[in-house]
């Protein structure tokens, strides 16, 4: 039995802000980073909780890939203010580790034989990417590798896409947040769990990322390219969500755990190598050929538009001048090789693995991670 989840309300736009005019509680607990709170941001959205009676507690301690060394630390202090709030004011990390913290709690509670009641989850992303604030995955640092956490339980109650916060991301921060955003679509489109909604998502948010992508990457200020590609990051997250991802994911996982590589970064080196292996089943095949259709890519067979498709995602990162392979991003190879069946064995245990449309043999993963090296 599928089905497809539209939790949260999504509120987007010049005037989405807006939205925490509305909002009750006493204490809010601001998970954030400090570039947040260097921008003032973070100070932004306190003072507006301030207007309405909220006082807040702000965590400004998450870095990129977050450890579960701060979300203990985040615990702690949730613990200290009990808030009826919490809000997520960053990236993709600084959601997911507001969402480990809130499913830490859970866990917690339950093995105590206690109650826990969610605050009411509020997400607002600053970068265009993850998609994270729509989703029930939370990704996080554990040793050397990464934990994909996937409940239903962590999805925000709402998201708010205000444009204005994307508008300063800088130029190579676009580029891979951008492919990542196309990485979730693609992979939710050739999931094994894809469905008519998915389907529906993950096709716009395609044609939207080849659309206004390069744009955004060029021209920061350009508020509407800024704006659709926040819209196409929340789009592909609902699919995702809802259809899962495959081996693209669960390869890049496994790297940015043990190289610490951004994680859009190496979901687009690994992305048109990913797509010439799964074009080997019928329905992936298909898939991404009708893909290049709408996109206007020579498509006169499906083995040509899937080959075509691939060719389109190296040029874009390329426009970018995203690297296009580990080599070229500075992992060395001594490395690489020391490191390989460590990462053959994370990417074939990891959650995403399992709703690719070719299930890997482990041969296979160290064949793919060498064509991206």
């Amino acid at each position: 039995m599928q089905s497809f989840s539209i939790k949260p309300t999504v509120y987007f736009g010049n005037r989405a802000l807006d939205f925490l005019d509305t909002i009750h509680g006493k204490m809010a607990f601001l998970v954030t980073d400090s570039v947040m709170v260097q921008l003032k941001t973070a100070e932004m959205v306190s003072l507006m909780l301030q207007g309405r009676g909220i006082e807040s507690k702000v965590f400004s301690d998450v870095k990129p890939d977050p450890s579960v060394d701060v979300i203990a630390e985040g615990i702690q202090q949730i613990l200290e203010v009990r808030p009826d709030v919490i809000i997520a004011l960053g990236g993709g990390s600084v959601i997911d580790a507001a969402k480990g913290m809130l499913y830490s709690l859970l866990q917690m509670a339950k093995e105590a034989g206690r109650e826990f009641k969610k605050p009411h989850f509020i997400a607002i992303p600053s970068t265009s990417g993850t998609g994270s604030e729509v989703t029930a995955f939370s990704v996080i640092k554990m040793g050397s590798g990464k934990i994909a956490l996937v409940d239903d339980w962590m999805i925000p109650d709402a998201a708010v896409l205000y444009p204005p916060f994307v508008a300063s991301v800088p130029a190579a921060v676009t580029a891979d947040t951008g492919m990542d955003v196309l990485c979730h679509a693609l992979e939710a489109y050739v999931s094994t769990d894809a469905s008519d909604f998915t389907d529906t998502l993950s096709e716009k948010t395609v044609k939207l990322v080849f659309d206004y992508l390069l744009t955004a990457y060029r021209n920061g200020s350009d508020q509407e390219a800024r704006e659709k590609m926040h819209n196409a990051s929340c789009m592909a997250g609902m699919a995702f969500t809802n259809a899962s991802l495959g081996i693209n994911h669960s390869l890049a996982h496994a790297v940015g755990g043990v190289f610490h590589l951004p994680h859009g970064k190496t979901n687009a080196i690994l992305l048109p190598h990913i797509v010439r292996f799964n074009e080997r089943d019928g329905r992936a095949r298909k898939r991404y050929a009708y893909l290049a259709e709408i996109l206007g890519l020579p498509c006169r067979t499906e083995e040509e538009g899937a080959a075509s498709l691939a060719v389109a995602i190296d040029l874009l990162a390329r426009e970018m001048k995203i690297p296009s392979s580990f080599s070229e991003a500075g992992l060395g190879k001594i490395d690489f090789d020391r490191e390989i069946e460590t990462l053959t064995t994370l990417s074939l245990q990891d959650n995403c693995t399992c709703t690719n449309p070719i299930q890997p043999s482990r041969d296979e993963i160290k064949q793919l991670y060498y064509a991206a090296y």
